[in-house]
């Protein structure tokens, strides 16, 4: 019997040593990923949970009757991703893309809820919460869908969801509001109103409210009288709103005179007797040649109003360092709370990017494309979480330790 036991005691010491071996190098490997922190009034250094992730993932035997197709549908077996989170009652609440297969668009996507008490475990509601049906709003939705959330909510116990309607030619940045998280009121598109209707009919997406942290809560704030939001696909351009619903994009006169120096001015005001052509949207940041958001960029999580100013983390689509694949990685920016629009400070090199197998996009035929597309940020028992779409297609997390 001993000379059986010994074996098994020395290949199993073996066994133990090697996992731990193996731990503490994908631990090291996040680590050295998450640290890249250029500026001390960034929000960071995030580490991926590679224990937990993907946190969330498709399920291809929820059901769901759709009012439009007038029949039952899988509607999250392709796809849950893209994901807005708040905390809520003790909770995490995540609100999540989801997509079917169904449709010329290749599926359509509706919004789900799925709630954690830990953070990491989710167990996910039956039905999706958003979704495109036989309302005012099914001629921006149908039937490519409702997709990308982002959620704030209010000292008086509100909730506004920013997600983006596609009916399969244009997207556009919608707005929903509710008591609970799970029913909620669309009021449409939120520019449809601003400047005799102007841009009602512009491509949006992304909506970041500038939010100031009071210990879980993240609580809209205002600035100049006015609530603030970054929003875009491409540049990042701002809006502002007096109610949180309709938002009234930020425009500058298009006159020759420096953008940067326009960006400057607090108090530039733009002459009444300037005609439409003249007023243009105010883009905050563009893309960067040859970086990592050299192609687009994309507001992320809820701006935050710190002691340094305006944070926002952004998404940036780029080339990756090996320059052999494309990804979308993660900046930030630091920006004047007395002037929105004016950038302080701008990462120079991403603070988190695809570096898991879950990151890596299906269909990259070199397996070095993928994406970690941020959207939402909380503060769960003492500690800042961020939620991501990983690959476009799961969602996976990444914390402050």
């Amino acid at each position: 019997m001993k000379n059986r036991i010994l074996p098994l005691l020395f290949w199993g010491l073996v066994a133990i040593f090697l996992f731990n071996s193996c731990a503490s190098k994908s631990v090291q490997k996040a680590t050295e990923e998450s640290s890249q922190m250029e500026y001390d009034w960034m929000i960071g250094p995030f580490v991926k949970r590679l224990d937990i992730n993907p946190c969330l993932k498709p399920d291809k035997n929820a059901k769901f009757f759709d009012p439009i197709r007038k029949k039952e549908v899988h509607w999250q077996n392709v796809n849950a991703y893209n994901p807005a989170a708040i905390v809520k009652d003790g909770k995490v609440y995540l609100l999540f893309r989801a997509e079917d297969d169904l449709g010329k668009y290749n599926g359509t996507s509706r919004i789900g809820l799925a709630i954690s008490e830990d953070g990491y475990n989710f167990v996910c509601e039956p039905e999706p919460v958003i979704y495109p049906d036989n309302d005012e709003f099914k001629s921006v939705e149908w039937e490519g869908g409702c997709e990308d959330p982002r959620v704030i909510e209010s000292r008086e116990g509100k909730y506004y969801i920013y997600y983006t309607s596609y009916e399969g030619t244009t997207a556009l940045l919608c707005c929903a509001v509710s008591d609970d998280l799970k029913q909620w009121k669309k009021y449409g598109p939120i520019f449809r109103k601003a400047l005799n209707g102007k841009y009602a009919n512009l491509w949006s997406k992304s909506g970041a409210v500038v939010c100031k942290q009071e210990g879980e809560h993240f609580y809209p704030v205002k600035i100049r009288e006015k609530y603030w939001m970054y929003w875009g696909e491409s540049n990042i351009y701002a809006a502002t709103s007096d109610d949180l619903i309709n938002w009234e994009p930020v425009e500058y006169l298009a006159d020759g005179t420096d953008l940067n120096r326009s960006r400057r001015i607090v108090d530039d005001q733009i002459p009444e007797n300037a005609t439409d052509d003249q007023k243009v949207l105010m883009p905050v940041i563009t893309p960067r040649t040859d970086d990592y958001d050299g192609y687009l960029c994309e507001p992320g999580p809820q701006a935050l109003l710190t002691d340094d100013g305006i944070v926002l983390i952004y998404n940036g689509k780029g080339d990756n360092p090996d320059r052999d694949g494309i990804f979308y990685a993660g900046g930030q920016l630091l920006l004047d709370p007395q002037n929105p629009i004016h950038v302080i400070m701008r990462t120079t090199k991403p603070f988190i990017w695809p570096t898991e197998s879950y990151d890596i996009w299906r269909w990259s035929p070199n397996k070095k494309s993928g994406n970690c597309f941020l959207e939402n940020l909380v503060y769960f028992k003492g500690k800042y979480i961020m939620y991501y779409g990983a690959a476009d297609h799961e969602v996976a997390v990444a914390e402050v330790q």
